[in-house]
């Protein structure tokens, strides 16, 4: 449920709030996340009630519009590595016709050992700008784990003599993305900066 940042939404500027502003030049997560979330405070406490006082290595943040007939319904997700753990949290706005305002904060968060991660991978997309200097476009950063996800059942050979049962398994898969047109280049920058923390405290 952590990879929504991969799907392709416009970004509303400012957002329909007064967040939304780029988080990429703040180094702490506070300030970051005040600057961009719509709901900064439930998110750190949810994330600081699982870090302790164990320090901030690198993060990630991403906040998606999506534009709906009921309005926009705002979707967040930071991701934050402590050097040994990687905080999941995530946030969606939910329908409630019980609720002030119509609507409730689904807040989620999820614990992943970096011990259990057993692939990651990051693609650059590098250009050039009109004078000719390398200019980073985008990346993606995936990362999976030994855990499964998904099974779905195979259909045996019918040619087989013998009847074989088997099923394919899919592992919980996390993704990250970045462009210039979602984030941009500061922001891109810092998910690269984030991608290269993971590798090097990934366990070999």
């Amino acid at each position: 449920m952590f990879s929504k940042a991969t799907r392709s939404h416009p970004q509303l500027a400012g957002g329909p709030g007064p967040a939304g502003a780029d988080w990429s030049p703040y180094g702490r997560l506070e300030d970051a996340a005040e600057a961009y979330f719509l709901h900064a405070d439930v998110a750190l406490e949810a994330i600081a009630g699982v870090l302790g006082r164990r320090r901030v290595r690198g993060f990630t943040l991403e906040r998606v519009v999506d534009l709906t007939e009921a309005g926009a319904s705002v979707w967040q997700e930071a991701a934050v590595c402590d050097g040994r753990r990687l905080v999941l949290w995530h946030s969606e706005e939910l329908a409630d016709d019980k609720a002030p305002g119509g609507t409730v904060l689904d807040s989620s968060v999820q614990v992943l050992p970096l011990r259990s991660i057993g692939h990651l991978g990051m693609r650059t997309l590098v250009g050039r700008d009109e004078l000719g200097r390398r200019v980073d476009r985008g990346v993606y950063v995936v990362l999976a784990t030994g855990m499964p996800h998904e099974l779905s059942a195979v259909a045996s050979d019918p040619d087989s003599p013998l009847p074989v049962t088997s099923a394919k398994f899919r592992p919980e898969t996390f993704r990250f993305s970045k462009s210039l047109d979602d984030g941009g280049p500061g922001q891109i920058a810092r998910l690269i900066a984030f991608g290269r923390l993971l590798g090097r405290l990934v366990p070999g």
